[in-house]
């Protein structure tokens, strides 16, 4: 029973590894983006993006954004420092609850949270309601262990028609961020679209159509720091 039960793991992680190929591995080695900046994949100039890092550093200084390789691209771009950003690429919610005693130990003030990219395309017969749950829980560790932080929750980003077209799972976005607005109002946390921003700066999209050039991230956080609902 045990070698049937070791068998069963090993096929649904090789399912798991295809499946989420477009956000990177799953597990230990999430902490590597799946996508490169163009024209700076041997590491040489500085972004526009990292330029004006400094400025995003006192309003975002008690803040940590937790999520998948979306959320990374803040730090990966240099908009953020690394200590406020704890994300990783093919992160789920599920997997994200490996990260709380990292979170705590970082004591934010203010938990910005932006998981689902990975969740839609989880291979479970519900993708949507098997990551709510889990989100669930993931917001209800985050308040016990952080008592005084506040929660805001990010919408999964959309992403192009092309890449709809290579993977349809993702027409499933619009679906799933009614759900985790729901589960906001639920939870009594904050809940914020990035849709409309993300259709208003459509070209800025990655070549992959999913994930967002440096340029992107700076107007994100000013964005977000508009809200003063959201950010105070």
């Amino acid at each position: 029973m045990k070698m049937l039960k070791k068998i069963t793991g090993m096929l649904l992680i090789g399912t798991v590894a295809l499946t989420v190929g477009a956000c990177g591995d799953q597990g230990e080695k999430a902490q590597t983006p799946a996508y490169t900046i163009p024209g700076q994949e041997d590491g040489a100039g500085t972004s526009a993006a990292a330029q004006q890092s400094s400025s995003y550093e006192p309003l975002y200084r008690t803040s940590v954004f937790l999520g998948d390789s979306i959320t990374e691209g803040l730090s990966y771009h240099d908009v953020l420092e690394k200590d406020n950003v704890l994300a990783g690429a093919g992160k789920t919610a599920e997997f994200a609850l490996r990260d709380i005693d990292e979170l705590v130990r970082r004591k934010p003030d203010h938990v910005f949270i932006q998981l689902g990219s990975d969740d839609i395309l989880w291979p479970v017969e519900d993708p949507q309601t098997y990551s709510l749950a889990h989100y669930a829980r993931l917001i209800d560790s985050v308040r016990a262990k952080l008592t005084t932080a506040k929660i805001t929750l990010l919408s999964v980003t959309p992403v192009t028609s092309e890449a709809e077209r290579t993977e349809p799972r993702y027409r499933k976005i619009g679906d799933y961020n009614g759900g985790l607005k729901t589960l906001a109002a639920k939870e009594q946390v904050g809940f914020v679209d990035l849709t409309p921003l993300v259709s208003a700066h459509s070209d800025l999209y990655d070549t992959d159509g999913i994930h967002f050039q440096a340029a992107f991230y700076p107007i994100l956080l000013d964005f977000l720091n508009d809200q003063s609902d959201v950010t105070r």
